[in-house]
């Protein structure tokens, strides 16, 4: 579909600005039979911030929470410039075209000014979009640490309750963000491209000991010494990292995402891993220790919700602010009383 402009709509993004959420069970229903519009509007109501829609998103997520959990989780990040978009529309089509269903939660840097998706309708991946068998969701970070959406977790719960066989959530690739994602995953990629230069170090090392596969991209239009020679030396720098408890030795392979060079390799790869994981026991105690991990979280972003958003709190913060502010407060005692009239009331 096009606009007026004859610029291309993606389907998957339509979303209504006032979505009415009052029969979740039809909601679930629809999600369940692969209506690519009532995940949209599931992920919608989860993502909501509004508090007549917490109990909704609750209920939805008990529901489809049954039939989660079959897909392949599978995190994608990199530097900017070595072309996740790119990689990502390719070895979705592969897969797509192979008869699988992927999802795809592309977490976007948040707009400071109105908190939306900078990145908007994720056109760089138009071909994938338009494909039936794939579902694109662009998510605003809403503030989250490094730009992780807040609600991944869950949109990866409707994701597989909607029939969807492998999820890839890719990142901006700054930040604490593959750590986040990291947690969420049961495989790690990280794309790079030869002769990065120095400036890319930084980001890269904190990283690498988390990679379970390294992809060099962009291995085309006679970047073929370079990208082998990255190839090499990536793979020495994994060997000097402690064993990894899955039991994989990480890889480094070569690809060009453009020419859809190298991608069934990629696959094939990626199938290794998965294969060792479910025989080794790996790949349920990693999801066990997923699901603690989620649980504390989010204890401790409803514990959060409800402490600021107490009435007595509200009341007596100004006091405790000025406090501080002029000096008669110090602020872990402020803290201490704030904390201590919450639990009292």
């Amino acid at each position: 579909m096009t606009d007026q402009g004859g610029h291309h709509i993606n389907e998957n993004f339509k979303r209504k600005k006032s979505p009415a959420f009052e029969d979740v069970q039809q909601l679930f229903q629809d999600i369940r039979k692969g209506d690519r519009v009532a995940l949209g509007r599931g992920i919608t109501l989860i993502e909501s911030e509004k508090e007549e829609h917490f109990p909704l998103a609750s209920q939805l997520l008990s529901l489809c929470l049954p039939h989660s959990g079959n897909a392949f989780r599978l995190g994608i990040t990199g530097v900017p410039g070595a072309g996740k978009s790119t990689f990502i529309e390719a070895f979705g089509k592969h897969l797509t075209e192979q008869g699988n269903k992927i999802a795809v939660l592309a977490i976007d840097p948040t707009s400071a000014l109105h908190r939306g998706s900078i990145l908007g309708d994720k056109t760089r991946m138009e071909e994938l979009s338009a494909d039936l068998n794939a579902f694109i969701r662009p998510s605003p970070s809403g503030g989250a640490l490094g730009g992780v959406a807040r609600k991944t977790r869950e949109s990866m719960i409707l994701c597989e309750a909607a029939g969807y066989t492998m999820i890839l959530v890719e990142t901006v690739g700054v930040g604490q963000s593959e750590i986040q994602v990291h947690s969420m995953v049961d495989m790690f990629l990280l794309i790079l491209i030869a002769g990065g230069g120095d400036e890319l170090q930084g980001i890269k090392r904190g990283i690498m000991e988390m990679t379970d596969l390294l992809i060099i991209n962009k291995d085309d239009g006679g970047n073929n010494p370079l990208a082998q020679k990255a190839k090499a030396e990536y793979a020495a720098a994994l060997h000097l990292f402690p064993p990894a408890e899955s039991g994989w030795t990480p890889r480094v392979e070569t690809c060009s995402a453009l020419e859809k060079r190298n991608i069934e390799l990629i696959l094939q790869r990626i199938e290794e891993f998965r294969n060792l994981s479910l025989t080794n026991g790996y790949f349920q105690k990693n999801r066990t220790e997923q699901n603690l991990y989620w649980f504390r979280q989010s204890l401790e972003e409803q514990l959060y919700h409800d402490f600021f958003h107490h009435p007595v709190i509200e009341k007596k913060m100004p006091e405790i602010r000025n406090a501080i502010i002029n000096s008669t407060l110090s602020p872990f005692e402020a803290a201490r009383i704030l904390l201590e009239t919450f639990k009292k009331s």
